[in-house]
């Protein structure tokens, strides 16, 4: 059998040499994502973001632990850690707080390095969920870089979004950005022990309450789109509002209630019509992002790199801006 094939049939160091692949972005791997794209869309793919230090990891580890033991879940964890700007690689510490997963069969740990991507995911996250997907894992966590309020992509990628928040972290007002608290689903106060936890929990509440109702639920993807193009009105379905909870991942306190919120928020929006609208906008997300990359190499291509570095040594001198040069290269009369 080939490599498609082993994954497909549970071989996990097949798995793990075809997420290489996918990360590497080679030839290979590419093949294999388009014949394993129909086995997709079954999965739970739940986003985990928040600040440095509010206990990311911890927090998924005690989720993919009781998944497994209460659930009987299948589960696969895609860390995204930061990368070093010099040479690209990572410290991938996420696997390191995760070790007692180490040893079951149904968790999938996998680590990637950033390598300079903004948004707090690395470029080939999605592709590497999609593999998990048609493997089989039912739930697959995705655990952002921590990089603060920017880390908005996950939301356009997973179906449910947790925003963890920890007390004592020096930035009351962090917690309450909108850029990062218009994105979750699911608020977690982490290190709840810690003092000052029911401040950051009535902060959370506050803000979840000057939330416009009928607009929440189009923070994320946007408006679905109709027939005619246009974009159309909220339904009149149930709002989701999300819960603010509290938990302390090192001790397993609060892990059981969380759990029960992420499948509940499924069940909303499998009952509420919003699934299939977010897959919709997560998958026109990933197409437009590799149209943007493969319109780009093919203008690399059809533009000589001579014409290219002559427009762009005339942008360096101020004599063309850069609007004007990217119409004469893309008219074809950079001279």
């Amino acid at each position: 059998m080939n490599l498609v094939e082993n994954v497909l049939e549970g071989d996990r160091l097949a798995l793990a040499r075809l997420l290489s692949q996918v990360e590497n972005d080679t030839e290979e791997g590419r093949a294999a994502l388009e014949a394993l794209f129909p086995y997709t869309g079954n999965a739970h793919l739940i986003g985990v973001t928040g600040a440095p230090g509010t206990g990311k990891s911890s927090l998924v580890n005690q989720l993919a632990r009781h998944f497994r033991k209460e659930k009987g879940c299948r589960v696969a964890v895609v860390a995204v850690d930061p990368s070093s700007p010099f040479t690209g690689g990572a410290i991938l510490g996420d696997r390191v707080r995760m070790r007692d997963l180490a040893g079951d069969p149904g968790v999938f740990i996998r680590s990637m390095a950033s390598r300079g991507s903004l948004g707090g995911l690395a470029t080939a996250t999605a592709a590497v969920t999609q593999v998990f997907d048609a493997a089989g894992y039912e739930m697959i966590f995705i655990e952002t870089v921590g990089a603060g309020q920017a880390e908005v992509d996950v939301a356009r990628l997973a179906h449910t979004t947790l925003v963890v928040d920890a007390p004592g972290l020096g930035d009351d007002i962090q917690a309450i950005k909108a850029g990062i608290l218009e994105i979750a689903d699911i608020l977690v106060v982490n290190k709840a022990d810690r003092p000052g936890a029911e401040y950051t929990e009535r902060a959370l509440k506050g803000m979840l309450e000057l939330a416009h109702p009928t607009r929440r639920a189009f923070l994320h993807h946007g408006r679905p789109m109709g027939t005619s193009g246009q974009e159309e009105e909220p339904r009149d379905a149930p709002l989701w509002v999300p819960p603010v909870l509290r938990t302390i991942a090192t001790q397993g306190e609060g892990i059981t209630e969380l759990a029960e919120a992420i499948l509940h928020h499924a069940e909303h929006l499998r009952a509420s019509g919003d699934w299939a609208t977010r897959e919709r906008a997560r998958l026109q997300s990933e197409l437009d992002a590799l149209l943007q990359e493969m319109l780009i190499a093919r203008f690399r291509e059809d533009v000589p790199q001579a014409r290219y570095e002559e427009v762009l040594s005339r942008v360096f001198q101020r004599a063309l801006s850069p609007w004007e040069a990217v119409r004469l290269l893309l008219d074809g009369r950079a001279s």
